[in-house]
C-alpha cells in the first residue's frame, strides 16, 4: 500500500502489538481496536501549509494521515467553517461561542472525513464489498464514498431511521437491509449477513473512520488561529467523534503547533448515556445500556464500541460527560437555525443543549466550540414536530 512518510503502521489499544497499512480490521491477537501511529520527528509542516485551503478539504493534512492526498477517495469533504455564534455567546455569558459546522460536508455528517480515509485504505487493497450497521447517517456515508470508488456496499440500518438516509443511501446505490427495531438490531442482523470477504467498516473496527475525525482538530485550531478554545463540546454515540478530536488536538500539540489540548466535553441523551454514566462513575468502560429511549436516533448507541478510548480521552483532557433531555437538545437545535442561522440536527443538538448544562463551569473569558455534526435537513421532522408541540 502506498502510505505516507510519517505513518508508522497500526497498534493496538491494548495489547500494544503493530501491524502495517494493510490490516482493516481489530487487533488478530486480542480483538481490540488499532489505531494509527506516526513517526512525528518526520512530520514536515508548519501553520502556514495547515491553513485553510477548502478545495483540498482534509486531505490538505496528508502529513498527518496515513494514505497520500494523491490516493484519496475523496468529494472535497473536511473544511467546512467556523460559524460565530454571537447570540449562544451573550446566553452562555462567555467571550466566544463558535460552531463547527460539519453538517457542510458531501452527504450532510461528520461521518464522511472517516468514510474518506477508511474507503482510501479499501480501495488500495482493491478489495469489493464493505458493510456496515448504522443508524442511518453512516448507512449515506459509506454508500457516496463506497460509490465513489466503485467498491460494492452492504449496509444494516434499524426501520426507525430517517426517510432521508434511507432514500439517499438508495440513490447512492447502496443494498441496504432495513431492519426491524433499533440500532442493536441492526448490529445483530449485520453479524448473521456478513459474507466471507466483506470488509466490515464500522467504527473501531477499521482504524480509519476516527482518523479523519481527527481532522476536526486540526480546522479548529486553525481557524482559530492557532489558539486552543477551553471546551469542544462533543455530540457522543459510539465515541467516533471524541475520539477523533482529542487524538487531533495532542497530534497538533506534539508536533509543537498549538501550545494545549482543549478540555473535552461529551454530550449525550438522558435516554441513552452510557459514557456519560461512566464518567460520572469512574468506571473504565461503559456498561451496556438497557431500555434506550431517544428520538436522538445516531446517538442511541447502547453499547459504544469507542466507549472506553472515550473515556480515556476525556481523562487526558481533564473532560467532563453531560446528560441532557431530548426536547432540550430540539430546543437547542431550533435555537440555532432560528438565532444563528445554522442548521443542526436534533443529534447535534445535544451539544448546544450540553453546553447549556455546563454553563456555569465556562469561565466569562471562554471560548467554546460546539460540533454540529449532521445538517439540519437529517431530521427536519422532528424539529419541525417540536416546533408544532410548542403551537409554533
Amino acid at each position: 500500500m502506498e502510505t505516507t512518510e510519517a505513518f508508522d503502521g497500526l497498534e493496538c489499544t491494548d495489547c500494544g502489538t503493530t501491524f502495517d497499512a494493510t490490516e482493516l480490521g481489530r487487533c488478530p491477537d486480542c480483538d481490540a481496536p488499532l489505531d494509527a501511529v506516526y513517526d512525528y520527528d518526520a512530520v514536515d509542516i508548519d501553520r502556514e501549509t495547515l491553513s485553510p485551503r477548502p478545495h483540498e478539504g482534509l486531505w490538505q493534512f496528508d502529513a498527518l494521515l496515513p494514505f497520500p492526498a494523491s490516493t484519496a477517495i475523496t468529494t472535497a469533504e473536511g473544511a467546512t467553517p467556523l460559524v460565530e455564534a454571537p447570540r449562544f455567546t451573550d446566553e452562555l455569558d462567555v467571550e466566544r461561542v463558535v460552531i463547527k459546522d460539519d453538517g457542510r460536508n458531501p452527504t450532510g455528517t461528520t461521518l464522511d472525513r472517516g468514510f474518506s480515509v477508511a474507503m482510501t485504505a479499501v480501495a488500495q487493497q482493491e478489495r469489493e464489498d464493505v458493510t456496515i450497521a448504522s443508524p442511518g447517517n453512516g448507512a449515506q456515508s459509506l454508500a457516496a464514498y463506497a460509490g465513489r470508488a466503485n467498491v460494492r456496499h452492504h449496509s444494516f440500518v434499524p426501520s426507525r431511521s430517517t426517510f432521508h438516509n434511507k432514500a439517499m443511501t438508495n440513490v447512492h446505490g447502496g443494498d441496504m437491509r432495513v431492519v426491524g427495531g433499533r440500532f442493536p438490531d441492526a448490529v445483530e442482523a449485520k453479524a448473521d449477513g456478513v459474507l466471507d470477504g466483506w470488509v466490515d467498516l464500522q467504527e473501531f473496527t477499521t482504524p480509519y473512520r476516527h482518523e479523519g475525525v481527527k481532522t476536526l482538530a486540526y480546522e479548529i485550531a486553525a481557524g482559530l488561529d492557532w489558539t486552543v478554545p477551553d471546551a469542544v463540546v462533543v455530540p457522543t454515540g459510539t465515541g467516533e467523534f471524541l475520539v477523533g478530536v482529542e487524538k487531533g488536538f495532542r497530534e497538533l500539540q506534539t508536533v509543537g503547533l498549538v501550545d494545549d489540548v482543549p478540555r473535552l466535553v461529551a454530550a449525550q441523551p438522558e435516554g441513552c448515556a452510557p459514557i456519560a454514566t461512566a464518567w460520572e462513575r469512574g468506571l473504565e468502560t461503559p456498561e451496556p445500556w438497557s431500555g434506550p429511549d431517544t428520538i436522538c436516533g445516531e446517538l442511541e448507541i447502547t453499547d459504544p464500541a469507542g466507549g472506553e478510548l472515550a473515556l480515556r480521552a476525556l481523562d487526558a483532557t481533564d473532560g467532563a460527560a453531560v446528560t441532557v433531555d431530548d426536547d432540550d437538545a430540539l430546543e437547542s437545535a431550533y435555537s440555532a437555525a432560528r438565532y444563528e442561522g445554522i442548521e443542526m440536527g436534533a443529534n447535534a443538538g445535544v451539544a448546544a443543549a450540553g453546553a447549556w448544562e455546563l454553563a456555569d463551569e465556562f469561565d466569562s473569558d471562554a471560548t467554546v466550540v460546539l460540533l454540529n455534526t449532521e445538517a439540519g435537513g437529517k431530521s427536519s421532522d422532528l424539529l419541525r414536530s417540536h416546533l408544532m408541540g410548542k403551537g409554533i
